[in-house]
């Protein structure tokens, strides 16, 4: 899945939709593990927590692009520069997921969701966005099963 759109609320916000509701975290918190991450255009730096760093396989909690989306599935890496190139163009919204292929073989579901703003001004601008990561993670090249 890979998507952009013009920022703009495509779900408008509902009464009661932004209230912390305790038990929907509680549910988020124990299927993953979610981090907020922002990028800065005029210097091209990412700005990572400490799971979303240690789960890219990165010694550094800054990187730039290139490194960030290396570790992703070889299929998806296109699709996400591409994603991250039209965001720093226009002010837009996107989603992407990927997997993390991790040196042990082992792979990392990772879901992002992100934004744009502040391209008014030539190399300015800023990226934000959310990575959640499923707590669980794949073993070789089948993932689903199906019972016979």
């Amino acid at each position: 899945m890979f998507k952009i759109a013009k920022a703009n609320a495509a779900v408008p916000l509902m009464p009661g939709s932004l209230n912390d509701n305790k038990r929907n975290h509680e549910m988020l918190s124990q299927l993953s593990v979610s981090e907020a991450w922002s990028g800065d255009f005029s210097s091209g730096v990412i700005h990572l927590g400490e799971w979303s760093s240690t789960l890219h396989g990165l010694s550094s909690r800054e990187c730039g692009l290139l490194n960030l989306i290396r570790c992703y599935d070889a299929k998806d890496r296109a699709h996400v520069l591409e994603l991250f190139e039209q965001a720093a163009t226009l002010c837009s919204s996107f989603c992407f997921s990927t997997t993390i292929i991790m040196p042990n073989g082992l792979r990392q579901p990772l879901f992002c969701m992100g934004e744009s703003n502040g391209l008014e001004v030539k190399y300015s601008g800023s990226m934000a966005g959310i990575f959640i990561f499923p707590r669980f993670k794949l073993e070789g090249a089948r993932q689903i099963t199906s019972r016979q």
